[in-house]
């Protein structure tokens, strides 16, 4: 007999379940340092990354035998199958959203890139490592022989104590961490550090199921406290107050666009040689971040329309669809009878676009449907821009005026593809191919923008048009962020890191003299700096942007996990940091911000959740 067949004769059932589950608690462990590269602070972040799978593991596995007499080898291999899908699913998915997987995204599954280029982009050889003990538990079962030792019910009761005791512990130590941990749940990253990836989710479908009911116990009452939130912190008007009123409104969402790429010279050659030149015509803003989440394009739009923050899981466009909203469009239509359409080269379910725009009051949603797409004029998701211009021009000469519409661009989109023939420079040479690839698709939008401003001249109806040009959210994740900082000759620092989330905005007055304004804000502040040029007061309409021509720059740019950036301050994985100096900096110079930013976002979520704009008169 072989040494290899008297190892797999002695291998016990309860062995096997024993390598299970020391092979995925090591795999958990490794993934969580190295995958999701868990931020650790401190001795006790250790320990909880280390110790918070186990219980959880322990009561996986206890599946394998909590209902039978004896230990079910095949179901351990099945349960180690399930726990490796999930991890990788997670791992997957943080590679490029820099976040963790939630219930309501599995149901947007189609909407985060499905199964395509995008997703194996992101994957990696070593990936298949993953697979390893799986792999050796079914050889080690293939090899025995059948049969393995009845478990008392004594010994299963004592093995669930232990499980469930451990688990209690994980939950305890997580709190004495972090205090404010399940009021501050939208930070994800803090809660798998607390308690580990399978009871974040766990936590999650909890949170999921229970979320229904904010709208059923919601009141007039709840409206009328969000309401004095919002009316506390009224802006004056500068003296730009109304000097677009009256004129058409075009809105260019640019797709994964991030402020970097402005003013950016690669081999000599600008990326965006028009957007830097247009902004010595118009109003750029230079210090706006990217607050989308897992939304992302649909979350840009929602902030714009509605003055709202994103969920912080999911999706509005899709979890929230049948809510009452105070939009952009109804604002407008109501004060100065705007025509209201949305233009994009994608399906009309794709975000759930079709039902959403109807809730926000849009007249008209041209999709895919209303555009010739061919092989030759569409890349990666739909429509190459250029083309996508050219044809919605056609559409544009017919609606009536005045009108507010958003153009939402494509081709710029990961991972980054374009043909030779559509380049307009060359590739950079960073280590990175995503971001040498960026470059070529954003000259491509940059082109594309010329174009349509070239046809809004040339048909007259320029002059009476205000552009806004905005990022809807980065382009390049974390994953990719060293390339980046090649390209810019920067350093890989947390400030460095928080400042890529900058997104151009760059709003066209034809008339108006030009200004670069370095007021910090966020993409939630664009309806109401929009809402000032027109001339609009909005009035109790439970909104938490700020106009941009006078926002106060103490007020917190607030980001969906629980993060913020003022103009002193840089709030970032639980460390605060300078904005001037760019060094860490005590922990106490953040705290003041802390309480404003969970109390907006809890006043948002109660709006969003309850439906409460639905009590408005």
């Amino acid at each position: 007999m072989s040494e290899v067949k008297k190892f797999l004769l002695a291998f016990s059932n309860e062995q096997l379940a024993g390598f299970a589950i020391l092979s995925l608690w090591v795999k958990t462990v490794l993934v969580s340092l190295l995958g999701f590269n868990l931020h650790v602070e401190s001795f006790l972040d250790i320990l909880l990354i280390l110790f918070n799978p186990v219980g959880s593991l322990l009561i996986l596995i206890g599946f394998s035998f909590f209902f039978f007499r004896k230990l079910k080898p095949i179901l351990v291999i099945i349960l180690m199958g399930i726990v490796t899908c999930l991890l990788y699913g997670d791992l997957l998915y943080f590679r490029f959203y820099s976040d963790f997987v939630t219930v309501p995204i599995l149901f947007q599954f189609k909407n985060v890139g499905g199964i395509g280029p995008s997703t194996f982009e992101l994957m990696s050889p070593w990936d298949i490592l993953l697979l390893v003990d799986i792999l050796l538990a079914g050889w080690i079962l293939k090899g025995k022989p059948r049969g393995a030792t009845v478990l008392s019910r004594k010994w299963k009761f004592s093995y669930i104590g232990l499980s469930v005791t451990l688990l209690m512990s994980t939950l305890v130590i997580g709190l004495v961490r972090s205090p404010y941990l399940f009021a501050e749940s939208y930070d994800r990253e803090q809660l798998v550090k607390s308690i580990g990836p399978f009871n974040y989710h766990l936590y999650d479908i909890a949170i999921a199921a229970t979320n229904p009911i904010s709208h059923l116990l919601a009141g007039k009452s709840d409206t009328e406290a969000s309401l004095r939130y919002t009316k506390s912190s009224k802006q004056e008007p500068s003296d730009l107050f109304g000097v677009a009123e009256g004129k058409n409104l075009i809105l260019v969402s640019m797709e994964s666009t991030q402020n970097f790429a402005i003013n950016q010279k690669i081999n000599g050659e600008e990326i965006t040689p028009f957007l830097n030149e247009l902004i010595k015509d118009s109003f750029y803003f230079t210090n706006i971040y990217d607050q989308t989440a897992q939304g992302k394009t649909s979350d840009a739009e929602f902030m714009i329309d509605t003055g709202l923050y994103p969920l912080s899981s999911g999706s509005a466009f899709v979890r929230k669809p049948d809510n009452t909203y105070r939009s952009l469009p109804h604002l407008l239509k109501a004060q100065k009878d705007y025509y209201a359409a949305v233009f994009h080269g994608n399906d009309r379910t794709f975000w759930n676009r079709e039902s959403m725009y109807e809730s926000l009051g849009y007249d008209r949603y041209f999709s895919k449907r209303d555009y010739t797409v061919t092989e030759e004029n569409s890349v990666n998701y739909g429509i190459k821009d250029i083309p996508f211009f050219d044809q919605t021009f056609t559409y544009l000469e017919e609606i009536p005026q005045p009108f507010y519409t958003r153009l939402i661009t494509l081709t710029n989109h990961f991972p980054f593809l374009l043909e030779e023939h559509d380049q307009f420079i060359e590739e950079a040479s960073t280590s990175e191919d995503v971001v040498n690839r960026y470059v070529t698709t954003v000259r491509y939008e940059d082109e594309a923008i010329k174009a349509l401003f070239e046809k809004l001249k040339s048909n007259g109806m320029y002059q009476n048009t205000v552009v806004v040009l905005y990022g809807d959210h980065y382009g390049i994740s974390e994953k990719y962020e060293q390339g980046v900082f090649e390209l810019l000759g920067q350093e890989d620092t947390p400030v460095n890191h928080a400042k890529l989330q900058q997104v151009p905005l760059i709003i066209h007055v034809p008339g108006e003299k030009a200004k670069t304004i370095e007021t910090i804000g966020g993409e939630i502040d664009i309806r109401a700096t929009i809402l000032h040029l027109l001339g609009i007061e909005s009035k109790d309409t439970l909104s938490f942007g700020h106009s941009l021509f006078t926002r106060d720059g103490n007020h917190p740019v607030i980001f969906r996990d629980g993060d913020f950036i003022t103009e002193k301050y840089i709030f970032q994985d639980n460390a605060c940091y300078s904005n001037i100096g760019e060094k860490p900096v005590s922990d106490s110079r953040c705290e003041p911000y802390k309480e404003k930013v969970r109390e907006e976002l809890r006043q948002s979520d109660d709006i969003v959740y309850g439906d409460l704009l639905r009590f408005l008169e």
